[in-house]
């Protein structure tokens, strides 16, 4: 397992199996030591809160918290319109690389973002899951900024991935927050369980592939 697959795993919302597969996941990384070495704290945190606590925790950091959530484009579109067309093309993008989405979680969740770069490594297409990587860290060093401010162990996480990422994140501008509510309606699950958006993707005409923005349009230079 490489650095992204066990990012995407811790996170995740903390369940049993997370708990047991913990020093795996760790040992995983033996090959990384920087990424072993980043994450320590994070897997220690794990390993010694009881689950209902990291259960709670998770809640109020990411689900109440919008400052925090693991929504890349929600941290630039807000609840617009644009978002939704943003995930429609990362969507396509997902799709021109051959991963099937399967759940209910929205394409711009940060933990199937990762998952979706450790896939492109697996495939051999390293550069290409660096150049993604480079295009969305300004949207994940803005999380992880926010988490550090707050103490969330999590925060680590995301400054590993500023590590290996070919450019410098540049600052974002808030966007507009709407009611949480609201904001659930609009992008919620419906009484089904599923996503209003993925259902009315489901069986369309696969969409043209555009550039996909993690952050406001502007070149971000490469890291040298």
């Amino acid at each position: 397992m490489k650095t992204y697959q066990v990012l995407s795993a811790l996170l995740q919302y903390p369940e049993p199996d997370l708990c047991v597969a913990l020093s795996e996941l760790e040992d995983s990384l033996a090959g990384y030591p920087t990424a072993q070495f980043r994450l320590r704290s994070l897997f220690d945190h794990l390993a010694v809160t009881p689950l209902i606590d990291l259960q709670q925790q998770y809640v109020m950091t990411f689900d109440r918290n919008p400052s925090h959530s693991l929504h890349l484009f929600e941290h630039i579109h807000g609840e617009s319109r644009d978002r939704g067309q943003a995930m429609v093309d990362l969507l396509a993008e997902y799709g021109r690389h051959g991963l099937q989405m399967v759940g209910n979680d929205l394409p711009d969740y940060v933990p199937l973002f990762l998952e979706f770069l450790g896939q492109l490594e697996d495939q051999g297409k390293s550069d290409e899951a660096r150049r993604l990587l480079g295009d969305a860290i300004h949207v994940l060093a803005h999380i992880g900024r926010k988490l550090q401010a707050s103490g969330s162990p999590y925060a680590c996480a995301f400054g590993l991935l500023e590590t290996l990422s070919p450019v410098d994140p540049e600052e974002l501008s808030e966007p507009p927050v709407r009611d949480m509510d609201e904001a659930l309606e609009t992008f919620g699950p419906g009484a089904d369980g599923v996503e209003p958006l993925l259902k009315s993707l489901a069986g369309a005409p696969r969409p043209s592939v555009q550039p996909m923005h993690f952050h406001p349009q502007g070149a971000a230079a490469p890291r040298t």
